[in-house]
């Protein structure tokens, strides 16, 4: 690839050692940088979906130099999810992005117990969603009760890992089933993937899909891609099953003939043709999708399609300045603009470039899995 990735996460960690400070300054949980500061979360407090994402990069970062100051922020961010438990409301199947990669991560990068407690706590709480007629709920509100989204893809990784440390085959029987109704009626013929789908909760069968935040009902948005992408690559890795694989690869293969030329992602890649919505977000996480889909195919060309990725990244959208606390730009959270974030730095955003950076490096301890 063009640019030197050593470098770029050299400087990833030099930028986050300043902002992380001044993040417990703050005494916040970072949604995005604005104005040279961490701002939070837009809704719902600590519970937004976004939360583990901050302290999963500090755990890349301590596993990528051993400073011990990226394990007290992490640990700082953590206290803050836990207490999440005891409110609740507003917890949804998004606990597999807040406590895998944050106690989840704790636990397996230093062995501290609690950690493991409070992450086999957000497994069963994502069990409890589980509605046998198939699928996982997404979302708490009533008319929404029928509501699975493509995103739970990536929420499977906390089933499958709770099975792994319990021994209980439960959580990976419902990580299994979802995957398989996910497979069944989001993948399209031509490898793209629907954001959500609405089923009857009563006996299981699709209502109707709806077009969430992409562009329009049966349009392509790019993170929903990303997560299908990298979702099923990571079920392939916790059940070696080949209709996963065949499934990420399929999607892979779409993502990759999207790309634009200067290496971004569009925010949706049926969106108007000259408009210019960029995602990118949806490109970093990508990117760690189609690294892992090299390793396990042996096929070069995915690694090349990462790489690309990466340099549009470092080439066009990475503030390194003292200006921002973040670094990636132009991450956008839905296409129509829904008050979480158009063209801005988010920090979810940075987590999935700097996984990018330290699976190319060599030094990713695969939270995921």
């Amino acid at each position: 690839m063009r640019n030197d990735v050593k470098a770029a996460a050299g400087k990833a960690a030099e930028k986050f050692r300043r902002s992380a400070r001044l993040a417990a300054e703050a005494g916040i949980l970072p949604y995005k940088s604005e104005n040279g500061h961490w701002v939070t979360s837009p809704y719902d407090g600590n519970s937004w979906w976004t939360g583990g994402f901050w302290p999963a990069l500090m755990w890349q970062l301590y596993a990528m130099t051993g400073e011990e100051a990226y394990m007290a922020e992490a640990r700082r961010a953590e206290e803050m999810l836990t207490a999440e438990f005891r409110s609740f409301t507003y917890l949804n199947h998004d606990v597999g992005f807040m406590y895998l990669l944050s106690c989840g991560a704790d636990y397996k990068l230093t062995g501290n117990a609690q950690a493991k407690t409070d992450t086999l706590h957000a497994a069963n709480l994502l069990l409890g969603r589980f509605n046998p007629v198939g699928y996982i709920r997404a979302w708490n509100e009533p008319y929404k009760m029928g509501y699975a989204i493509i995103d739970c893809m990536m929420n499977l990784s906390l089933l499958f890992w709770a099975t792994r440390e319990t021994g209980d085959p439960r959580f990976a029987h419902v990580a299994k089933i979802h995957a398989d109704t996910t497979l069944r009626e989001f993948v399209r013929p031509n490898g793209s993937c629907s954001h959500i789908i609405e089923f009857d909760p009563q006996d299981g069968k699709r209502v109707q899909e709806h077009p969430g935040q992409g562009y329009t009902l049966g349009s392509s948005w790019s993170r929903g891609q990303a997560w299908g992408l990298y979702g099923f690559t990571l079920a392939y890795l916790n059940t070696r099953d080949e209709r996963y694989l065949d499934a990420a690869t399929r999607i892979a293969a779409y993502f990759v003939d999207h790309i634009r030329p200067d290496g971004l992602t569009n925010c949706d890649f049926c969106q108007p043709a000259g408009e210019e919505r960029i995602d990118n977000i949806a490109g970093a996480c990508a990117a760690c999708g189609l690294l892992e889909l090299a390793k396990i195919t042996g096929d070069a060309a995915w690694r090349t399609a990462a790489e690309r990725l990466v340099d549009g990244l470092l080439d066009h959208c990475c503030d390194w300045t003292d200006g921002s606390c973040g670094i990636l730009t132009h991450c956008t959270a839905s296409y129509h603009d829904d008050g979480a974030g158009r063209h801005t730095n988010i920090t979810y955003g940075d987590y999935f470039l700097v996984e990018a950076l330290a699976k190319l490096n060599g030094t990713d301890p695969m939270l995921w899995v």
